[in-house]
């Protein structure tokens, strides 16, 4: 049941990379078309900050898109480096969640539970099986 849940995870984080790039770019273009500013800070600034933002946040979550498709494809658990990836980007989820309830929403809210959940659903199955889920040990061949 692992290798599914790693694989709808990755669905869903590169879904979500796609709507937080968009959401981005229509916020950055905004602020360029309204000639927004904020404490003194230049609108186009303010739009390329937009941009570089919603770019970076997007390539992060596609990076953990590509550790679950990783791990579901070899059914092996994550690295050092990968889980810390993963847990990093499962506490992001977990504090958007409680900050998106207020501005969006419930649907907002319950969408990264979903993810916070199928995240932290396929660390703890891959640490509980010692690495794999395919019933042998993680020093056989």
């Amino acid at each position: 049941m692992s290798r599914p849940v790693a694989a709808v995870g990755a669905a869903a984080l590169i879904v979500e990379a796609l709507v937080i790039a968009f959401v981005n770019v229509v916020l950055g273009l905004a602020v360029k078309q309204q000639s927004m500013s904020f404490g003194g800070i230049a609108p186009k600034a303010m739009s390329a900050g937009a941009f570089v933002a919603g770019a970076l946040f997007a390539l992060f979550l596609l990076v953990c898109a590509a550790l679950l498709i990783r791990i579901a494809a070899t059914d092996r658990a994550p690295g050092r480096l990968g889980s810390v990836v993963l847990i990093v980007c499962a506490v992001v989820h977990g504090v958007l969640g409680a900050a998106v309830v207020g501005i969006v929403g419930w649907a907002a809210f319950a969408a990264a539970m979903v993810v916070l959940g199928l995240l932290v659903w396929t660390l703890l199955s891959y640490a509980r099986n010692g690495g794999s889920t395919n019933g042998a040990s993680p020093t056989s061949p």
